[in-house]
């Protein structure tokens, strides 16, 4: 369990790490501001200016914790890490199941869950929130969402079921404005769009896909799978895409969620976020402090898993379901039981 909250977030700009004896030291303007026990991390997240010392990168590397630096929009811009150690046998099953002529059994359940997460999402809102403006709006998408579920189960190829996924994008995040309850005009909400992102709902979306994606990586690799070969984003040099099809069945619960409840709290306002030249709009110092503290909270919500039928954090879910693709992978369970939100 601890292994799924082990990442340690540095935000502070001009932050210094180096490795203390056991422990990772965090120097602010030359005076340790912080210390985190070595053992207990899987992972190091730095964003925007923040220095890595070569001793600590090199022990990390050979202590299997994973080092990130993402810029200030949250695109990944470099990482770290040792030797890989996932099994070749798997790699093998794993290099032909993601064949594009093998492919659309896991990629059917990747997006049936996807969407089946989205509409409950909706569906929460309508039993939380009954009465306010636009709950025709939001009942109508989880309508579409549900048949958009039932297509992708059956869709004939990986282009049908992009094309029900797609469908189903649209529904949902044409009602994804009637979630947000905060009426303040930064929170105006048109449509998703990014690179870069150009309004503040955007760019927290975007910033917590990140997160998830490098959540949804190491689970990929703690399992001995190549994050890079999947089976409903294909390949592409440099993209993680197996990890963003796992990403998929997190995106509605784990990342709007937070998304929503950051705003609808008023835990984000008009001053988290900063505008460029460029017509960027970007979390500030602030506001990532504020969208990491309440996904680490999120990640630590105890939910019961429908395949396990057992209670764990939602932060363990990436690391089940890459256990569960593995095994399916070796033939030990006949197909990959995708993760449905309840």
């Amino acid at each position: 369990m601890k292994k799924l909250l082990n990442t340690l977030y540095v935000t502070t700009e001009g932050a210094y790490l180096r490795k203390d004896g056991e422990t990772i030291a965090v120097e602010i303007d030359g005076t340790v501001r912080a210390r985190a026990p070595a053992h207990l991390l899987g992972q190091i997240v730095c964003f925007g200016q923040v220095a890595v010392s070569p001793a600590l990168m090199g022990f990390a590397s050979d202590a299997g914790i994973s080092v990130a630096w993402l810029g200030y929009s949250g695109k990944l811009m470099a990482r770290i890490e040792g030797p890989q150690t996932g099994n070749v046998l798997l790699r093998r099953a794993q290099h032909e199941a993601t064949k594009a002529a093998n492919a659309l059994p896991v990629a059917r359940a990747v997006v049936a869950a996807k969407i089946a997460n989205q509409r409950a999402v909706l569906r929460r809102h309508l039993r939380d929130y009954p009465d306010t403006c636009g709950g025709d709006v939001v009942d109508a998408a989880q309508r579409r969402l549900l048949d958009a579920a039932r297509f992708a189960l059956s869709a004939d190829d990986l282009d049908a079921l992009r094309g029900y996924e797609g469908e189903a994008g649209r529904a949902y995040w044409s009602a994804f404005p009637s979630l947000i309850r905060n009426p303040e005009p930064v929170f105006t909400f048109t449509g998703r769009n990014r690179r870069p992102p150009r309004d503040a709902v955007n760019a927290t979306l975007s910033f917590l896909y990140v997160l998830c994606a490098l959540n949804t990586r190491a689970a990929c690799e703690s399992h001995g799978l190549d994050p890079q070969m999947g089976f409903l984003h294909r390949d592409r040099p440099g993209r993680m895409s197996l990890a963003l099809d796992l990403m998929e069945e997190m995106r509605a619960p784990l990342a709007d969620r937070v998304c929503l409840s950051l705003i609808n709290r008023r835990q984000l306002t008009s001053s988290s976020f900063r505008h460029e030249e460029t017509g960027a709009v970007l979390l500030n110092d602030a506001g990532r402090k504020a969208v990491l503290e309440s996904y680490q909270a999120r990640k630590r919500t105890e939910l019961r898993h429908p395949w396990l039928d057992e209670r764990i954090a939602l932060g363990l879910v990436p690391q089940v379901q890459a256990q569960l693709l593995a095994r399916h992978l070796r033939g030990d369970i006949d197909a990959y039981p995708a993760w449905i939100w309840s």
